[in-house]
Protein backbone atom coordinates (compact mmCIF):
# COMPACT_ATOMS: atom_id res chain seq x y z
CA UNK A 1 0.00 0.00 0.00
CA UNK A 2 1.42 3.67 -0.73
CA UNK A 3 0.73 6.87 0.39
CA UNK A 4 -1.91 8.43 -1.59
CA UNK A 5 -1.46 12.26 -0.73
CA UNK A 6 -0.32 14.92 2.12
CA UNK A 7 -2.84 17.15 3.32
CA UNK A 8 -1.80 20.12 5.20
CA UNK A 9 0.95 22.41 4.72
CA UNK A 10 4.73 21.38 5.13
CA UNK A 11 6.88 22.97 7.90
CA UNK A 12 9.35 23.45 5.73
CA UNK A 13 10.76 24.92 2.15
CA UNK A 14 11.73 21.26 0.89
CA UNK A 15 9.37 20.05 -1.50
CA UNK A 16 7.10 17.34 -0.10
CA UNK A 17 8.46 14.65 -2.57
CA UNK A 18 11.88 14.66 -1.65
CA UNK A 19 10.37 14.22 2.02
CA UNK A 20 8.64 10.99 0.69
CA UNK A 21 11.64 9.56 -0.41
CA UNK A 22 14.18 10.04 2.43
CA UNK A 23 12.04 7.33 4.26
CA UNK A 24 12.65 4.92 1.01
CA UNK A 25 16.50 5.71 1.59
CA UNK A 26 16.26 5.05 4.96
CA UNK A 27 14.80 1.66 4.76
CA UNK A 28 17.37 0.97 1.86
CA UNK A 29 20.22 1.61 4.31
CA UNK A 30 18.42 -0.35 7.06
CA UNK A 31 18.78 -3.40 4.92
CA UNK A 32 22.04 -2.95 3.80
CA UNK A 33 23.34 -2.52 7.66
CA UNK A 34 21.59 -5.71 8.33
CA UNK A 35 23.57 -7.45 5.27
CA UNK A 36 26.80 -6.29 6.71
CA UNK A 37 27.53 -3.52 4.56
CA UNK A 38 29.50 -0.43 6.08
CA UNK A 39 30.02 1.94 2.66
CA UNK A 40 27.49 2.68 -0.38
CA UNK A 41 27.10 4.88 -3.54
CA UNK A 42 24.48 6.77 -4.86
CA UNK A 43 25.04 4.65 -8.27
CA UNK A 44 24.26 1.60 -6.02
CA UNK A 45 21.36 2.83 -3.99
CA UNK A 46 20.00 4.40 -7.15
CA UNK A 47 19.99 0.77 -8.79
CA UNK A 48 18.65 -0.95 -5.64
CA UNK A 49 15.63 1.82 -5.80
CA UNK A 50 14.86 2.02 -9.50
CA UNK A 51 15.81 6.18 -8.79
CA UNK A 52 18.87 7.76 -10.36
CA UNK A 53 21.83 8.49 -8.65
CA UNK A 54 21.65 12.09 -9.40
CA UNK A 55 18.24 12.46 -7.72
CA UNK A 56 19.50 10.72 -5.03
CA UNK A 57 22.45 13.38 -4.42
CA UNK A 58 19.67 15.96 -4.92
CA UNK A 59 17.77 15.13 -2.27
CA UNK A 60 20.28 14.95 0.26
CA UNK A 61 21.82 18.29 -0.70
CA UNK A 62 18.62 19.63 1.12
CA UNK A 63 20.29 18.35 3.70
CA UNK A 64 24.21 19.02 3.80
CA UNK A 65 27.05 17.40 3.02
CA UNK A 66 26.43 13.73 3.24
CA UNK A 67 29.79 10.79 1.65
CA UNK A 68 32.76 11.55 -0.28
CA UNK A 69 33.59 11.59 -4.02
CA UNK A 70 35.08 8.47 -4.65
CA UNK A 71 34.48 7.24 -1.38
CA UNK A 72 30.86 6.95 -0.87
CA UNK A 73 28.82 6.82 1.99
CA UNK A 74 29.37 5.27 5.12
CA UNK A 75 26.21 3.46 5.65
CA UNK A 76 25.30 3.69 9.44
CA UNK A 77 26.32 7.16 9.49
CA UNK A 78 23.60 8.17 6.70
CA UNK A 79 21.55 5.94 8.54
CA UNK A 80 21.42 7.69 11.52
CA UNK A 81 21.28 10.90 9.90
CA UNK A 82 18.01 10.53 8.18
CA UNK A 83 16.59 8.99 11.53
CA UNK A 84 17.36 12.73 12.52
CA UNK A 85 15.99 14.24 9.98
CA UNK A 86 12.90 12.09 9.90
CA UNK A 87 12.82 12.45 14.15
CA UNK A 88 12.19 8.66 14.16
CA UNK A 89 15.77 8.35 16.32
CA UNK A 90 12.82 8.31 19.05
CA UNK A 91 9.64 6.35 19.35
CA UNK A 92 6.27 7.74 18.87
CA UNK A 93 3.44 6.46 20.55
CA UNK A 94 0.41 5.89 18.15
CA UNK A 95 -3.22 5.23 18.21
CA UNK A 96 -5.37 3.07 16.56
CA UNK A 97 -8.86 4.07 15.85
CA UNK A 98 -11.16 0.71 14.57
CA UNK A 99 -10.87 -2.60 15.83
CA UNK A 100 -11.79 -4.26 12.90
CA UNK A 101 -9.92 -7.08 10.95
CA UNK A 102 -7.63 -4.15 9.73
CA UNK A 103 -7.16 -2.11 12.75
CA UNK A 104 -6.21 -5.76 14.50
CA UNK A 105 -3.52 -6.51 12.03
CA UNK A 106 -1.78 -2.98 12.60
CA UNK A 107 -2.03 -3.86 16.30
CA UNK A 108 -0.53 -7.42 15.46
CA UNK A 109 1.73 -5.84 13.26
CA UNK A 110 5.75 -6.51 14.16
CA UNK A 111 7.59 -3.91 12.22
CA UNK A 112 6.64 -0.70 13.66
CA UNK A 113 8.81 -0.33 16.62
CA UNK A 114 11.97 -0.74 14.86
CA UNK A 115 11.20 2.34 12.83
CA UNK A 116 10.36 4.56 14.87
CA UNK A 117 6.58 3.66 16.43
CA UNK A 118 4.45 2.18 18.37
CA UNK A 119 1.18 1.05 19.12
CA UNK A 120 0.04 2.60 22.49
CA UNK A 121 -3.68 2.18 22.48
CA UNK A 122 -6.30 0.97 20.40
CA UNK A 123 -9.98 2.44 20.32
CA UNK A 124 -13.16 1.11 18.86
CA UNK A 125 -17.11 2.76 19.16
CA UNK A 126 -18.17 -1.18 19.11
CA UNK A 127 -19.22 -1.84 23.28
CA UNK A 128 -18.89 -5.55 22.22
CA UNK A 129 -15.45 -4.85 21.06
CA UNK A 130 -14.30 -2.67 24.10
CA UNK A 131 -12.48 -4.52 26.62
CA UNK A 132 -10.87 -7.17 24.84
CA UNK A 133 -7.17 -7.75 25.16
CA UNK A 134 -5.23 -8.36 21.78
CA UNK A 135 -3.65 -11.56 21.76
CA UNK A 136 0.23 -11.36 21.84
CA UNK A 137 0.11 -7.87 23.11
CA UNK A 138 -0.42 -6.16 26.12
CA UNK A 139 -3.16 -3.93 24.19
CA UNK A 140 -7.16 -3.77 25.64
CA UNK A 141 -9.20 -2.60 23.27
CA UNK A 142 -10.95 1.00 24.75
CA UNK A 143 -13.98 3.11 24.12
CA UNK A 144 -13.70 6.05 22.02
CA UNK A 145 -15.56 8.11 24.94
CA UNK A 146 -11.98 7.70 26.57
CA UNK A 147 -9.86 8.80 23.18
CA UNK A 148 -8.95 12.35 24.33
CA UNK A 149 -8.41 10.94 28.37
CA UNK A 150 -6.30 8.23 27.08
CA UNK A 151 -4.12 10.17 23.93
CA UNK A 152 -3.29 13.10 26.36
CA UNK A 153 -2.32 10.75 29.22
CA UNK A 154 0.41 9.15 26.74
CA UNK A 155 1.22 11.78 24.99
CA UNK A 156 0.17 10.09 21.83
CA UNK A 157 0.42 12.92 18.24
CA UNK A 158 -0.17 10.16 15.68
CA UNK A 159 -3.18 8.49 14.81
CA UNK A 160 -4.34 5.55 12.38
CA UNK A 161 -7.57 5.91 11.15
CA UNK A 162 -9.47 2.67 10.54
CA UNK A 163 -13.07 3.39 10.31
CA UNK A 164 -15.41 2.91 7.77
CA UNK A 165 -15.79 5.59 5.18
CA UNK A 166 -18.71 6.78 6.36
CA UNK A 167 -17.99 7.17 9.86
CA UNK A 168 -14.07 8.72 8.91
CA UNK A 169 -15.41 12.16 9.34
CA UNK A 170 -16.94 12.29 12.43
CA UNK A 171 -14.35 10.37 14.16
CA UNK A 172 -11.45 12.66 12.59
CA UNK A 173 -13.01 15.04 14.28
CA UNK A 174 -12.55 13.77 17.50
CA UNK A 175 -9.12 12.93 17.06
CA UNK A 176 -8.58 16.87 16.05
CA UNK A 177 -10.33 17.68 19.06
CA UNK A 178 -8.17 15.32 21.66
CA UNK A 179 -5.20 17.58 19.87
CA UNK A 180 -3.63 14.59 17.32
CA UNK A 181 -1.52 16.12 15.09
CA UNK A 182 -0.75 13.47 12.58
CA UNK A 183 -3.60 11.24 10.79
CA UNK A 184 -2.92 7.94 8.98
CA UNK A 185 -6.58 7.23 6.78
CA UNK A 186 -6.94 4.05 5.40
CA UNK A 187 -10.57 4.87 4.97
CA UNK A 188 -11.21 5.33 1.13
CA UNK A 189 -12.44 9.16 1.64
CA UNK A 190 -10.96 12.73 1.62
CA UNK A 191 -11.33 13.61 5.57
CA UNK A 192 -11.08 17.85 6.43
CA UNK A 193 -8.84 18.64 9.15
CA UNK A 194 -7.19 22.60 10.07
CA UNK A 195 -3.99 23.16 8.86
CA UNK A 196 -1.94 22.07 11.04
CA UNK A 197 -3.29 18.45 11.10
CA UNK A 198 -0.99 16.56 8.44
CA UNK A 199 -3.26 13.93 7.02
CA UNK A 200 -1.80 10.69 4.58
CA UNK A 201 -3.85 8.62 2.43
CA UNK A 202 -3.42 4.99 1.56
CA UNK A 203 -5.85 3.16 -0.12
CA UNK A 204 -4.48 -0.19 -1.89
CA UNK A 205 -7.75 -0.11 -4.58
CA UNK A 206 -6.40 3.15 -5.76
CA UNK A 207 -3.05 1.23 -6.12
CA UNK A 208 -4.68 -1.58 -7.67
CA UNK A 209 -6.16 0.43 -10.14
CA UNK A 210 -3.00 2.27 -10.98
CA UNK A 211 -1.56 -0.85 -11.83
CA UNK A 212 -4.40 -2.61 -13.97
CA UNK A 213 -3.80 0.66 -16.44
CA UNK A 214 -0.54 -0.96 -17.42
CA UNK A 215 -1.81 -4.55 -17.23
CA UNK A 216 -4.46 -3.68 -19.88
CA UNK A 217 -2.05 -2.37 -21.96
CA UNK A 218 0.32 -5.49 -22.09
CA UNK A 219 -0.30 -8.37 -24.50
CA UNK A 220 -0.77 -11.51 -22.23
Amino acid sequence: MVVQKVASHMPTDIPDIVIGRLPIYLRALTQLLNAGRTVTSSRELGEYLGISSAQIRKDLSHFGGFGKQGTGYDVAVLRDKLQQILHVDRQWPMAIVGAGDLGRALAHYRGFESRGFRVAAVFDNDERKVGQSLADTELVIEPMRRFKEVVQANGIEIAMLAVPAEHAQSVTDQLVDACIRAILNYAPINIIVPSNVYVQYIDPVIELQHMTFYLGHQPK
